[in-house]
């Protein structure tokens, strides 16, 4: 009889080798992806990129890297992401593991009571220890699919742990830069009230003189207080984002320790590479490919629900009614046995769940595609910001020349009696505008320069 039973077990794995020969799940290819044409007005002209350099290497200041370290270090939302990644991990090594058989102790007692009609005994006493095992076959690769898909959902966290990284290390250099413009922007009205004050006084020894009347010198004061007012916004936007940088840093709101705007260095030169490496530098775009490999392998999985599902088990232990013979040869008892399970009525769920793992397969190839043209665009976009702003402070310069030039005549003409009070006004105006609107086009290079980097994927590497 054991024998028979054995015969049957080795025809069921025969018939489940000749079964898996018919291959149902599809081997995973990376989607095609046309990235020719990702940067607008920017031919690539090697595969040398700015993304491939470490993050100390583009941002020089020693007080903006001591700030990144200190965030990678200690960022909430990076550590949140680590944390998902040992979630993924496991479910990853639990998934392998379902390959193997299962492999389970017992030990118990019964106590059973018959009664006179059943048996000539009034009680029973069974004792038992023994091993049970199972054993899946993974003849369609269901069990294979799933692994597959639990290892792309792990790829997909760590991909996402390297896109809050990159996103990290470009907010705290953009608010750093825009911290070092305001402080910029406050010297600047600092100096402009001083130099209204002067201009005040001016007016007054002029009214004195009866040069100019009561209106000039009022109108000079207001101007005056004018610049004074934006102070206290500017002191208070340098405040928020110290607070907000602090928090990235994960510590409370603090002030930040920084350099000057007018030390700050730029790349000149700064090289794209070519589109096609965002597929390996973009983190977010490696995240969506991986979230497509998670749902194509769970189609797989779906497939293999409309075929039989093969499960061998056994079990091999000590049975006996007393304890003194539970460890005599006779005592030894094992079981064997095998079976095929095929899906026949399931209320459409194979079907459903077919349907909704292809339609899910194809809104992750839909977000994949949409997620590295928008890639293409905010590298597009980035250096375009480059330019123009390159462009801008080299005219500005020109500009902040000739206004600081028109105060210095208004002034001698007004003193003099050709110029009168509007003209001065008007021009210290201009100046303060335009000196403003040089630290907003050098702050701009500056942020362009940190959109690029994040654009092309660096900052985790």
């Amino acid at each position: 009889m054991n024998k028979k039973i054995f015969s049957y077990i080795v025809l069921f794995a025969v018939a489940g080798i000749v079964l898996a020969s018919c291959k149902v799940t599809q081997t995973y290819r990376q989607p095609m992806a046309d990235t020719d044409s990702l940067f607008r007005d920017t031919p690539p002209t090697d595969t040398n990129s700015i993304a491939d350099l470490h993050w100390n290497e583009i941002f020089t200041d020693t007080s903006l890297q001591r700030l990144i370290a200190e965030g990678i270090a200690n960022n909430p939302d990076l550590q949140i992401a680590f944390a998902r990644i040992q979630e993924s991990q496991a479910y990853y090594l639990q998934s392998g593991a379902a390959l193997l058989p299962t492999l389970s102790a017992n030990a118990g007692v019964t106590a059973s009571k018959f009664s006179k009609t059943q048996s000539t005994l009034n009680n029973a006493t069974q004792y038992q220890l023994g091993l049970s095992s199972g054993w899946e076959a993974d003849i369609w690769g269901k069990l294979s699919s799933s692994k597959r898909a639990n290892l792309a959902n792990l790829l997909q966290t760590e991909s996402a742990a390297r896109a809050v990284q990159t996103n990290l290390v470009a907010s705290i250099a953009n608010y750093y830069y825009s911290l070092l413009a305001l402080d910029q922007q406050l010297t600047i009205t600092q100096q402009t009230v001083n130099n209204w004050d002067s201009t005040v006084q001016t007016m007054k020894a002029l009214k004195e003189a009866a040069r100019v009347t009561e209106a000039a010198v009022v109108q000079s004061e207001a101007q005056r207080y004018g610049a004074e007012v934006t102070i206290p916004d500017i002191k208070q936007n340098i405040k928020q984002i110290e607070n907000a940088l602090s928090i990235l840093l994960g510590k409370p709101p603090s002030g930040i320790k920084r350099d000057s705007l007018q030390k700050e260095e730029t790349a000149t030169i700064l090289q794209t590479g070519v589109p096609a490496q965002l597929l390996a530098n973009r983190p977010d775009v490696q995240q969506a490919e991986q979230n497509f490999r998670y749902f194509f392998e769970l189609t797989n999985v779906a497939r293999t629900y409309f075929y039989p599902s093969l499960t061998i088990t056994g079990s091999a232990g000590l049975n006996a009614f007393s304890f003194s013979n539970l460890f005599r040869p006779g005592a030894l008892a094992a079981s064997i046995g095998a079976g095929l399970t095929q899906p026949v009525f399931n209320q459409r769920a194979n079907k459903t769940r077919m349907e909704v793992a292809k339609a899910q397969q194809q809104e992750a190839l839909i977000n994949f595609q949409n997620t590295l043209l928008k890639a293409g665009q905010e590298v597009s976009d980035a250096m375009s910001l480059y330019q123009n702003a390159v462009e801008k402070i080299s005219i500005r310069a020109n500009q902040l020349l000739a206004l600081q030039k028109s105060v210095l005549y208004t002034q001698e003409l007004l003193q003099n009696g050709f110029a009168t009070y509007t003209e001065i006004i008007t021009a210290r105006q201009s100046l303060l505008q335009a000196e403003l609107g040089s630290v907003n086009d050098r702050l701009q290079q500056l942020q362009a320069i940190v959109d690029l980097y994040q654009a092309l994927g660096g900052g985790w590497k």
